[in-house]
């Protein structure tokens, strides 16, 4: 660090710094600052390193100038000769390098003021010049290269502007083009203006020159009796108008100027004043002018200028009319005015504002009057997105069979069907009865696949047996040997043949020492039953559950029946099934039971189910295990509804969610019209009606939660038929699912009671009920429930009332005591008196009163009875016209609870 880098410019305390001692080397320098304080800081002074030009340059002028500064330092060397030596006579240029074969002279130093002298070696020279050499070459091909860059950027930038220079021509000569159309377009907008305004011009003189010239002979009279006439006014071509122009025509009558509007006046008045529009700047209102209407604006004008204010060709549409249509609808769908379509309307005598509906039939009245061709739709067309039509013969496959088992409670069909399933079913039922319709897959000896459907055997489960006998192919009556035909056993029969299925009879309990399966037979005989043992079609075979007897003739049976039937069905159409059972599951929403009929569902489905519609997110078979397809008569669990459909319903398949959605909707807004309609039928007069009739009838208010629909549909049939005139049930409501809240709400609300059947209230519902005293109670099997509820609707039944003599008295004498009134001195002729009984008097074989003994002696002790043939004494609460000869009726009342 030298002098001149610490001056006088770099400042620290004041003071710069300064370098102690003197020479080459490392030197302390004393750094001051303020406050007295300082700082020792080391500075090192370096030499700039001189070295000569490399050979073949010049020197420095005259002055011996300094030497070239090189980067890298010189290495060691010997002494070289003195500086004196090889010096130029002018002191200033360098020797000349020595020739080949010469000895190695001393490389040619500088001289000057301050110049250091440096030797270099041979080599060390040779490898510098061949440096040099190197990056002059390299140097040139750098400049070669950049020219070529520059000559390929300025050849791309040429043609760049040439392809913008022939575009913008292009779109130059594009413009003009256009321009050109335009003005001739205008040009000929403006000749036909001018001609249709001189034709106009042409017909309006024409008609008015008659009136010109009776004025004209009218003005002419006065004049000449004046003794001179007026030349009548000229026009601006120096004819007059309507005379003769000299050449035989008449002259043409320009058309007068319009006498100005008041609107130009009323627009001067009101210049003065500032309005919202003026003062924001928006002198068009706010609102321009579309381009839509610009067009019409301007057809109008070519129309009037062209032809005049002929009437337009009327447009004739296709306008579709649903059930119900507003009057704003029908007019947009006509294309029409919607004061056009009301006028039409009152003169047929409706009176209908632009958003009434009116129906199908006026609509097609008003269509036929505007001269439009009506086409008719129907709401219930979205149905039509449901395929239902007829599959080809070549696209059919056989199918499995869908057997249902049917036949009264406890005659072993649960049993049956586990016997050829190898399960276990009826031991997970509630009381060992099937309270939900199943559906399960078996597969034959022979391999071939068998679907059976088992129906509860209970008389509430009616509906179920009805489900499954209409979705069956096959009904297999199962009757118990030694119980014989049943109430059950013959609506089992009914379905079937409702349902025009052939039946196969199974005589179960076979096993069973008192086993009669002859009786069964000749019992079926009465119901038109008639089977292969007793000469008829239908075919039977002695089975039992325990034992396994008749299962492989039974298996064997139901395949010869099925070849009969040749059941067939197209695996490859969009499927469509049946709603077995529906329930709504607490951790995988709603889940439904489908029977699939035809075609294949797969995962990921579209598909609509009565009011519900849905996405399938998985398939479950009967063994509990996930499936990607389920093919005709294969029955699976499907998950992904949006809403627990009704057992029975039918499923299809789709295209599209907005279709299903559109679809659900549809029959949803049917289902509330319908409920709303039945709620609107009754007039004032026929509620006060029913509810007087209502007046002495006792209601019974429930709610009613089952674990699935089925069961669900079962137990509120159940509990409707329980009743009578003078009470009956009635349900607040049911549904499927967990006990809620809002049914604890609603059951205080009217004080009911809330049956639960295989379902559980959660948890705020129990807190709910305890604290607002609801009573829920929990049912599994439906026997249960209807003996309870019965019971509970019979002890709303009055108790009947039961009247029974026990005896009469005879009045001998009235005596009169005080403080008591009247006393009745009887004998008692027949039967008993007692005290606690009631009494009626008699005269003449006429009841006058009836009421009760106040007192009742023999002697004078007070006595609770008096046998017959004995004297007492009576007197009547609150009654004194007793007299001789009377006869008191002595009777005792009893309550009797009555039953439904």
């Amino acid at each position: 660090m030298s002098d001149s880098d610490n001056g006088g410019d770099q400042k620290t305390g004041n003071r710069p710094l300064s370098v102690r001692g003197g020479g080459g080397g490392p030197s302390r320098v004393r750094q001051s600052f303020s406050h007295g304080r300082s700082k020792a800081v080391v500075v090192e002074k370096k030499r700039k390193r001189v070295v000569v030009n490399a050979p073949g340059s010049s020197s420095s002028s005259g002055s011996g100038g300094t030497a070239t500064t090189v980067a890298a330092p010189p290495p060691q060397t010997k002494p070289a000769a003195d500086a004196g030596k090889g010096t130029g006579a002018g002191g200033g240029g360098g020797r000349r390098p020595p020739k080949a074969g010469a000895g190695a002279a001393p490389r040619p130093g500088g001289k000057g003021k301050g110049a250091v002298h440096k030797a270099l070696s041979d080599e060390e020279y040779a490898r510098r010049l061949e440096a040099l050499k190197q990056a002059k070459k390299d140097e040139e091909a750098r400049r070669k290269r950049e020219a070529e860059d520059e000559k390929r950027r300025a050849a791309e930038a040429k043609a760049r502007r040439e392809a913008e220079e022939a575009e913008r021509k292009a779109r130059e000569e594009e413009e003009a083009r256009k321009k050109a159309e335009e003005e001739a377009e205008k040009a000929r907008a403006a000749e036909e203006a001018k001609k249709a305004a001189e034709a106009e011009a042409t017909k309006t003189a024409a008609d008015a020159a008659p009136a010109a010239a009776a004025a004209a002979a009218a003005g002419a009279e006065p004049a000449g009796s004046r003794g001179g006439a007026r030349a009548p006014a000229r026009t601006a071509g120096g004819d007059a108008p309507g005379g003769d122009r000299g050449d035989g025509r008449k002259a043409a009558v320009p058309p007068k100027k319009p006498a100005p509007s008041r609107g130009r006046s009323d627009e001067r008045r009101r210049s003065g004043k500032l309005t919202i529009t003026q003062a924001t700047g928006d002198a068009e209102g706010g609102r321009q002018r579309s381009l839509a209407a610009m067009r019409r604006r301007q057809e109008k004008d070519k129309r009037r200028m062209m032809g005049g204010n002929e009437p337009r060709e009327k447009v004739v549409r296709d306008v579709k009319v649903p059930d119900a249509i507003t009057v704003q609808e029908l007019a947009n769908r006509m294309a029409e005015r919607v004061a056009d379509v009301i006028k039409s309307l009152m003169k047929m005598g409706v009176m209908a504002t632009q958003n009434q509906s009116i129906d199908a039939d006026t609509a097609e009245l008003i269509v036929g009057e505007f001269g439009h061709r009506m086409n008719r739709v129907s709401e219930a067309d979205v149905e039509d997105a449901i395929r239902t039509s007829e599959d080809d013969e070549g696209d059919l496959a056989p199918r499995a069979p869908i057997v249902t088992i049917m036949g009264h409670v406890d005659h072993g069909k649960t049993s049956l069907l586990d016997a050829l399933r190898k399960t276990s079913v009826v031991s997970g039922e509630a009381g060992g009865i099937t309270q939900h319709i199943g559906a399960y897959q078996v597969t034959t000896p022979d391999g071939a696949p068998v679907t059976f459907l088992d129906t509860p055997g209970h008389a509430a489960f009616t509906s179920m047996r009805s489900r499954g006998a209409q979705v069956t192919d096959i009904v297999i009556l199962v009757v118990a040997a030694d119980d014989s035909v049943m109430p059950q056993t013959i609506e089992a029969i009914s379905h079937a043949k409702a349902a025009e299925v052939p039946m196969i009879v199974a005589i179960n309990k076979i096993d069973k020492p008192d086993a009669n399966p002859d009786k069964v037979r000749q019992q079926l005989l009465q119901h038109e039953v008639i089977v292969e043992a007793m000469g008829g079609d239908v075919l039977d075979v002695e089975v039992s559950a325990i034992t396994g007897k008749g299962l492989d003739t039974l298996l064997e049976n139901i395949t010869l029946q099925a070849e009969l039937l040749d059941l067939r069905a197209n695996p490859e159409r969009a499927a469509e099934g049946a709603v077995i059972e529906a329930k709504l599951d607490v951790g995988r929403g709603p889940v439904a039971t489908v029977l699939v009929q035809r075609g294949t569902l797969r995962t990921g489905d579209i598909f609509v189910v009565g009011e519900q519609w849905g996405k399938v997110r998985a398939l479950i078979d009967d063994k509990g295990e996930r499936v990607d397809a389920a093919g005709p008569s294969v029955p699976v669990e499907v998950l992904g509804l949006n809403g627990t459909p009704e057992a029975g319903d039918v499923l299809n398949v789709v295209e599209d969610e907005a279709k299903a959605r559109e679809i659900a909707d549809y029959r949803q807004r049917k289902s509330r019209e319908k409920i709303a309609a039945q709620g609107a039928r009754a007039t004032l007069d026929q509620l006060l009606a029913q509810a007087k009739s209502d007046e002495g009838v006792a209601e019974l208010p429930l709610v009613v939660k089952a674990d699935v629909q089925g069961s669900n549909e079962a137990i509120v049939q159940a509990l409707e038929k329980i009743g009578n005139d003078e009470v009956r049930i009635r349900i607040l409501h049911s549904g499927v699912g967990a006990i809620t809240e809002s049914d604890v709400n609603l059951a205080e609300a009217s004080n009911a009671p809330i049956i639960g059947f295989n379902v559980r209230a959660n948890a705020p519902a129990r807190d709910a009920a305890n604290q607002k005293g609801v009573e829920i109670r929990y049912y599994s099997i439906i026997y249960n429930v209807v003996d309870d509820v019965k019971a509970a609707a019979e002890g709303l039944l009055s108790p009947e009332i039961k009247e029974s003599f026990i005896g009469y008295a005879e009045i001998k004498q009235v005596f009169k005591v005080s403080n008591v009134g009247k006393v009745a001195g009887c004998i008692v002729t027949e039967g008993v008196a007692r005290r606690s009984a009631g009494v009626r008097l008699l005269r003449d074989n006429v009841v006058i009163h009836e009421g009760k003994l106040k007192t009742l002696k023999r002697f004078k002790d007070e006595v609770k009875e008096v046998n017959a043939g004995q004297e007492c004494g009576m007197a009547f609460e609150n009654y004194e016209d007793i007299r001789e000869g009377d006869v008191i009726e002595i009777f005792e009342t009893e309550e009797i609870t009555r039953t439904l």
